[in-house]
């Protein structure tokens, strides 16, 4: 059962290796660490990673992201590698010194709603205390200078996911329309939906630790703590 989730962004820039010294997104990152640090308060038996990739498939719990990818100085990764998103979620835990058991698991794009909701609950099952860590993204068209320049149905759409969130009810999250979620760019919505399924039949508390859209695409940070029994 789910003990507890949280929710991050996925922009290769957490990745700390990627900008050195220099203090790109402070807030953000902070707004991570804090949502993994309640996450890993929960003591849970695994923690699941989840964020979208080219194919729905489990990883390697021992990958990491190449980095090289983004920045070929560092050198190509020395053991297995993991796509962005859950690759970007296994760095958080490292950094938060997180050495338990982990699952690491890609969804598609293409994936239904429905297909989302049951990976959900497939993982919520996985041990008696599992805490989800789903990376995902919203809208990219937030403003003119945003990767796919803006759309003006942007603002609307991360509202209702915001407002879903916040409130708990995350049922609303697979009413998503995967048509309009692509066409915004909104690289999450698989991941929102997998949320949806693992905690399906709970309203579990919510804290935003971040909404925002510095670099035009919508990043949201929350925790979501449920209730015993």
């Amino acid at each position: 059962m789910i003990t507890a989730a949280a929710l991050c962004p996925a922009p290769p820039l957490l990745a700390r290796e990627l900008t050195g010294a220099d203090p790109v997104i402070p807030d953000l990152r902070e707004a991570c660490r804090q949502a993994v640090a309640a996450l890993l308060a929960s003591r849970p038996d695994v923690v699941a990673v989840v964020g979208t990739a080219e194919k729905t498939t489990g990883w390697d719990p021992g990958g990491r992201l190449d980095l090289a990818a983004y920045a070929p100085m560092l050198g190509a990764a020395a053991g297995p590698t993991v796509p962005l998103a859950p690759g970007l979620g296994a760095g958080l835990l490292d950094q938060a010194g997180y050495q338990g058991r982990r699952l690491l698991q890609s969804v598609s794009p293409d994936e239904p709603a429905q297909r989302c909701a049951e990976l959900g609950a497939d993982l919520a099952g996985r041990a008696g205390r599992v805490a989800l860590l789903v990376m995902a993204d919203g809208s990219a068209r937030r403003g003119r200078r945003a990767p796919g320049h803006l759309d003006e149905r942007s603002a609307p759409f991360d509202a209702e996911v915001e407002r879903a969130v916040r409130e708990g009810d995350l049922e609303a999250l697979l009413a998503i329309d995967p048509v309009l979620a692509r066409e915004l760019m909104a690289t999450g919505r698989p991941g929102w939906q997998v949320l949806a399924g693992a905690l399906a039949g709970t309203r579990p508390r919510v804290e935003i630790r971040y909404a925002g859209d510095p670099f035009g695409v919508a990043y949201l940070v929350a925790s979501l703590d449920l209730p015993p029994g």
